[in-house]
């Protein structure tokens, strides 16, 4: 339960934030004084919180599955060729500003949380492609030959023998896709998702520096508190393996 607590304490740190920020709102009024309404109100947090998770969990899963598919294609004898291809696809979705991708997005798929998951999966990609390539090919070539020795068929080389070898490494570019996303999120609220960064864009706009802390709080905390879990997990894996 130890390794654990940390994750759990930045959780509850949140919890309290999203349940609670309404009883700051005399601290808020010092930063913010001669303002009506210092608490963002428009939405309740707690309904923030789970549109943020929600579109980040989405944007994720997509970035995942997608990058390490493409991995794998790209260190397979018939798909190495691709291998320069995949990494500069890769590279170019993420250097391609999220912002830039949202006004792109924005006439083909319209506002909300849609074009907000495209943009965040484009900037997720390329850390679990690069993990997984590096991974994979990082595993012993005399592994390779043991197995192949065995009599192992590619599939079961592949499943049972190189991603568990490369779990850690490809874990390690997940948890970097996973943090990323959550406070990138943040800029679809600028095209009508509803996420965190509401109270940060409606603090820009309205010059309320009360409701741009709030949001700013809960993404950090968020981010922390995921990837405080991520570490421990990270750990875990390492430790499966003797590392």
């Amino acid at each position: 339960m130890r390794p654990w607590l940390a994750p759990l304490a930045w959780s509850l740190l949140l919890l309290a934030a999203v349940l609670g920020m309404a009883e700051l709102e005399a601290l808020f009024r010092q930063i913010q004084p001669g303002t009506g309404a210092v608490i963002y109100q428009r939405d309740s947090f707690a309904q923030l919180l789970l549109n943020h998770l929600l579109i980040v969990g989405v944007a994720a899963l997509v970035s995942v599955s997608l990058g390490v598919a493409a991995g794998i294609l790209a260190t397979r004898a018939w798909g190495r060729d691709f291998l320069p291809l995949v990494s500069q696809v890769a590279s170019i979705g993420q250097t391609f500003p999220p912002v830039a991708v949202l006004a792109l997005a924005v006439p083909l798929l319209g506002f909300g949380s849609l074009p907000t998951i495209v943009a965040l999966v484009l900037y997720g990609l390329l850390p679990v492609l690069r993990n997984t390539l590096a991974g994979l090919q990082g595993v012993p070539p005399a592994v390779l030959e043991a197995a192949q020795g065995m009599g192992m068929a590619p599939r079961q080389v592949l499943f049972e023998v190189e991603l568990p070898l490369a779990a850690a490494v490809i874990f390690a570019g997940i948890r970097t896709t996973v943090t990323v996303t959550i406070a990138t999120a943040a800029i679809g609220s600028t095209i009508g998702a509803s996420t965190l960064g509401d109270p940060v864009i409606a603090g820009l706009v309205n010059g309320n520096t009360a409701y741009v802390l709030q949001g700013a709080l809960l993404i950090g905390l968020l981010a922390v508190s995921v990837d405080s879990g991520f570490e421990r997990l990270q750990q875990l894996i390492a430790e499966r393996q003797g590392l």
